[in-house]
């Protein structure tokens, strides 16, 4: 039986554990917060040391945040602050993340097969049925995306980039920081109108919302969103570690 490590690195934490080819966890997940600033050295070597607390694996799966396109980074949003999300870009940081191999840095420290995903896919990868149009959004520091058809993962995009609205982006828009100001329920109401506008652009056969902000949608605007809307649990973003490796790709 083959035994999986999954990472899942976010803005604020990065978390593990790990599973067997069913998905059981094998361990408790264990949680760090991200350091800042967190260069690409730093990340490999945080990483690490979090795999070392836990049980031997035969195998890696890291999803992070970011534009990755065969395990190397082109884009991230976090990692290139000097003091964490929201704060000033270091250019140093900015460099050393632009096309960084995450993969090959992560396989040669661990020693050990790696497969390096955005978080979104690997969190929808622990969710989707594998039949239709299905979308995953995760809902955290910022907005996570993913994009799967008849189980086949669609290559990467951005949405958390792209302008919302008053010159906001996603990230900014649903991110943890507008929740925390805005309070719960006027978040949720934004949650529910960026689905509404969401909708005719993918015209998904099922939406999944995950991240752990997710469980803070308000049941109203939930029960608005319509019945192909799901929120999925948090911990997906380390069982979908495992389906991972068996995930089809159109990159």
């Amino acid at each position: 039986m083959a035994f999986t490590l999954t990472i899942d690195c976010g803005g604020g934490g990065i978390k593990g554990s790990v599973l067997d080819e069913a998905g059981t966890m094998r361990a408790q997940p264990l949680r760090v917060p991200t350091p800042y600033p967190l260069p690409p050295d730093l990340f490999v070597k945080t990483l690490v040391q979090l795999g070392e607390r836990l049980p031997q694996a035969d195998r890696v799966t890291v999803g992070m945040p970011g534009m990755l396109r065969h395990g190397v980074v082109v884009a991230t949003p976090h990692y290139v602050t000097r003091s964490g999300p929201r704060t000033r870009v270091d250019p140093e940081l900015l460099t050393a993340w632009g096309g960084f191999d995450a993969r090959t840095a992560l396989a040669e420290a661990f020693g050990l097969p790696t497969l390096v995903l955005n978080d979104a896919e690997v969190h929808g990868a622990g969710v989707v049925a594998g039949t239709g149009c299905e979308l995953m959004l995760t809902l955290g520091t910022g907005l996570g995306c993913a994009l799967f058809d008849g189980g086949v993962l669609a290559p990467h995009l951005e949405m958390s980039q792209a302008p919302v609205r008053w010159g906001m982006s996603y990230d900014t828009y649903i991110g943890e920081h507008e929740r925390r100001r805005l309070g719960d329920a006027l978040w949720s109401r934004r949650v529910r109108n960026v689905v509404d506008g969401l909708r005719p652009v993918f015209l998904w056969d099922r939406l999944y919302l995950g991240g752990g902000n997710s469980r803070l949608i308000t049941p109203t605007q939930l029960a608005r969103m319509g019945d192909d809307v799901v929120v999925v649990p948090n911990t997906a973003g380390i069982v979908g570690g495992v389906r991972a490796w068996t995930l089809g790709t159109a990159r």
